[in-house]
């Protein structure tokens, strides 16, 4: 039995994997149908580990671009409350430990509240008028990331076939614009040791008359604050073969295409938390990380078919979710000891949910919180979306 500070919550029930016997601690209390952790870059939880935040969505309504909202689970006192004001646009929401509220974006505003049922949604700050010319925007920021001195929030703006990359002080000070771009550049992060360099994408976009999607051969980019975004890898990588790109997002209908370069196998990025390292997925190869000014990227761990992962403190744990397209029976959340080349599995059959709930991105996106003492998770094992929880020290032990 885990017991350690949420684990043993009363908020929270048992789910051992029928394979690996690992146990997970289920958010069992309820306020939406449907319950899912934050992206898997995004902090979620308070540094004390009293308040957890996490979506909330209610089919048919909404889906992954807008619609959803927020609730926090109080471990103190053992309640969740929901608050349907928090409405949000893609992944935004983002979680500041040190005080537990969580902030959001909502059209054009950037707002925050506190997890006390109590307070008061705050205005954050908003994104100009004069820019955004009348227009809706798809999305202001992929999620949300605080600057490495706490001023800044970061932001990728998209409106139609325009892209903004810059930044919306904190205390409301004018938003500022880094960058202007007809390609899409989104799933922006500060670093988080360089107050004024973000790493971002180059990512896949459908046109809003034709449906038609570009897609990047090289998508990871670097910018920093006065410049424009560049590659971090500037030069071509050759993967020796032919590689088929599948679909990694069900929620485009894309044809698979053949790649040479190993860049346009690049994906679903983070920074290490030293800030001297990106690490991103490699397909069809593993999880890679290289170092700020290096070109010669790391295989940290190889796997055929991972589609997100997220790494501890130290680079020394990981935690990934595979999800091939198509292999729905090898669908899995798996946790790995690069220090004994040790494996486990947190789930090792993650089942689908009705197509309908494609628009929701339902992914596992794995990620380590609370000091990398637990890993959550989004799992459908009980044929809904829910939050779940594992011990940290108790898969080290598994994989020791």
């Amino acid at each position: 039995m885990m017991n350690f500070g949420p684990l043993g919550s009363p908020l929270l029930a048992g789910w051992e994997d029928p394979v690996s016997g690992v146990e997970s601690r289920l958010l069992s209390a309820r306020v939406a149908p449907q319950q899912q952790s934050f992206y898997f870059c995004n902090p979620s939880i308070s540094a004390d580990g009293r308040y957890y935040w996490f979506y909330c969505f209610f089919p048919p309504a909404g889906s992954a671009n807008q619609g959803r909202s927020l609730a926090v689970a109080d471990f103190w006192k053992n309640r969740v409350t929901h608050f349907p004001e928090t409405a949000f646009t893609d992944a935004s929401p983002m979680v500041d430990p040190r005080t537990g509220e969580t902030y959001w974006c909502a059209g054009l505003e950037i707002w925050r509240r506190g997890p006390q049922a109590e307070k008061a949604p705050v205005l954050v700050n908003r994104f100009p008028e004069s820019v955004a010319r009348n227009r809706r925007p798809w999305r202001l920021a992929t999620h949300l990331s605080f600057s490495a001195d706490g001023k800044d929030l970061n932001i990728d703006a998209e409106f139609g076939r325009q892209w903004f990359v810059g930044h919306a002080p904190v205390d409301g000070g004018p938003v500022v614009i880094w960058q202007k771009s007809g390609h899409c550049h989104n799933h922006s992060l500060f670093s988080p040791a360089d107050p004024d360099l973000q790493l971002l994408c180059e990512s896949a976009s459908v046109h809003p008359l034709t449906g038609a999607i570009s897609d990047s051969d090289n998508p990871l980019r670097l910018i920093r604050r006065g410049g424009r975004a560049r590659p971090v890898f500037p030069d071509p990588i050759p993967s020796g073969r032919a590689v088929v790109r599948k679909p990694s997002h069900g929620e485009l209908i894309k044809k698979p295409a053949v790649a040479t370069d190993c860049r346009a196998m690049h994906g679903h990025h983070f920074w290490g938390a030293d800030g001297r390292h990106v690490w991103y997925v490699h397909y069809e190869t593993g999880v890679e990380r290289v170092r700020l000014g290096s070109e010669v990227p790391e295989l940290v761990w190889p796997h055929r078919t991972v589609s997100h992962a997220h790494a501890n403190a130290d680079g020394t744990l990981l935690v990934l979710d595979s999800l091939p397209p198509d292999q729905p029976e090898d669908r899995r959340v798996t946790f790995v000891n690069v220090r004994t080349g040790r494996t486990i599995d947190i789930v090792s059959h993650m089942p689908d949910l009705p197509r309908e709930f494609m628009r929701y991105h339902v992914h596992p996106h794995p990620q380590f919180c609370l000091s990398d003492r637990l890993v959550c998770y989004t799992t459908t094992v009980n044929g809904r979306a829910d939050v779940a929880f594992v011990s940290v020290d108790a898969l080290v032990a598994r994989t020791s």
